[in-house]
């Protein structure tokens, strides 16, 4: 599997449990855990992005 790849997929999983960490923080009313998710499903979007430019500069 290229680094690419691994940085795509590592990027959503990142991305999809800093929802979930946003969320669950939203409905428990823990600013700190909702902070933390929000902060995390931006990192999984940049290494997402990251993912995407190496695969372009690849070719």
């Amino acid at each position: 599997m290229n680094p690419s790849t691994k940085d795509q997929i590592a990027g959503s999983v990142n991305e999809a449990k800093g929802k979930v960490k946003e969320t669950a923080g939203h409905l428990a009313g823990n600013t700190r855990l909702e902070n933390e998710g929000r902060s995390q499903k931006l990192g999984g979007k940049v290494q997402k992005k990251v993912g995407q430019i190496e695969k372009v500069l690849e070719k």
